[in-house]
């Protein structure tokens, strides 16, 4: 938990600062995805992990009506008023925060108002989930100052729902969940369709090391929807044959093959990586319950070429580091992580060689490219909580 003692202090006394009162204070982690990227939306499996960075939030409550939200990264402050006319998005950071409140009270959530101090340093536009790490300890925090029981799987379904409806990006349950949900020292194997998970325990001499390209290409945003609509396109030309087809997830890959003809050539490879991705999945957690880490990582491989070639969600950078990565000496694997076009990879990378990787990996990508990369060794962490004041 990168969040210390000191720091916990800090946060407690600028909320004083600024509304006054105690607050109650909250975190939720970021996700890395270990395998599975695209498949969540279309009901099929990932292997995501919460990590030890995390979005933090004092709350303390109001009976005005008034959600007052200040983020101590942007130094900007948002109210919005939940009684009387609905909330509307305003196409910034706010809309996180203020989207699970106003999807809270539609589902019957009776919110007085809060006041809001937000902090996180989960970074932002690495596809490490800052997005769904603000949904859910907000979400958390409000329902928790109300008194009321949390139920973590509604929870993440709310959240879901307040980026699909009221942010408007179409994204699955996958981050939500796992904010919800992670454990300590494990990955989640979640069945996207079920909401079903297993615990999948990480082994201790391997390090998740996550690498920031440092660049997010503008189109991803547009490029992410467009894909979730090649793959419903897909569905929809393959159950003119297959009924029993409601999501690419119920697709073999020999009925794939053998109806290819009914898809475009774009739709036919879109739904090959989903399909194929969903088998690595399963493979891969076959792999970890073995303790057989090169398998892992050469389905790992497997991912990011298949991202690259059927998905074309990489990028020339994101494609050079891993390429750089998987040459470094105690790697087991590498691959983009995210919705792609920029952002992070992930490496399992051997806890003997982790201190080297980073070193290696840094020089050799900045002179291949003038950027200096921020690549971090993270541990996998507890799902969203409420903390003890120290």
């Amino acid at each position: 938990m990168r969040m210390r003692h000191a720091t916990a202090v800090d946060l407690e006394s600028k909320f004083r600062a600024r509304f006054g009162g105690v607050p109650k204070l909250y975190r939720a982690p970021g996700r890395v995805n270990l395998i599975g990227e695209h498949t969540d939306y279309n009901e099929g499996f990932v292997m995501p992990a919460a990590i030890d960075f995390s979005c933090w939030v004092a709350a303390a409550p109001r009976d005005d009506g008034q959600i007052v939200i200040y983020s101590e990264n942007l130094g900007q402050s948002v109210e919005a008023s939940i009684k009387g006319d609905p909330l509307h998005p305003r196409h910034n950071w706010s809309d996180y925060a203020v989207g699970v409140a106003a999807i809270l009270q539609d589902a019957g959530y009776r919110l007085q108002g809060a006041n809001l101090f937000i902090w996180g340093d989960v970074p932002l536009g690495a596809g490490l989930s800052s997005s769904a790490a603000i949904e859910v300890v907000v979400a958390y925090a409000l329902v928790d100052l109300l008194g009321q029981p949390i139920d973590r799987v509604r929870l993440a379904l709310l959240c879901q729902r307040a980026e699909n409806e009221f942010v408007g990006a179409r994204c699955g349950i996958m981050d939500q969940f796992v904010a919800c949900h992670g454990q300590f020292g494990h990955a989640l194997l979640l069945d996207c369709r079920s909401l079903d998970f297993w615990l999948l325990c990480l082994p201790e001499k391997v390090h998740l090391v996550i690498c920031n390209t440092m660049v997010k290409h503008e189109h991803a945003s547009s490029e992410y929807n467009l894909r979730r609509s090649e793959c419903e396109e897909a569905v929809r030309s393959l159950a003119e044959v297959l009924p029993h087809v409601r999501a690419l997830r119920d697709v073999s890959p020999e009925q794939l093959t053998r109806h290819q003809g009914l898809l475009t050539p774009v739709a036919y490879k879109r739904a090959r990586h989903v399909i194929s991705e969903n088998e690595r999945v399963l493979a891969a957690a076959s792999a970890l319950e073995k303790g057989d880490m090169q398998e892992f990582g050469e389905l790992m491989l497997e991912s990011h070429s298949s991202l690259r070639l059927d998905y074309e969600v990489s990028c020339q950078e994101l494609d050079l580091m891993v390429e750089i990565a998987s040459q470094q000496e105690g790697v087991y694997g590498a691959r983009m992580t995210g919705g792609g076009f920029g952002g992070c990879t992930i490496s399992l990378v051997s806890a003997a060689a982790s201190s080297n990787f980073r070193q290696r990996v840094s020089e050799a990508y900045h002179a291949a490219t003038g950027l200096t990369p921020e690549i971090y060794v993270c541990r996998a962490s507890q799902g969203v909580e409420a903390v003890l004041r120290p």
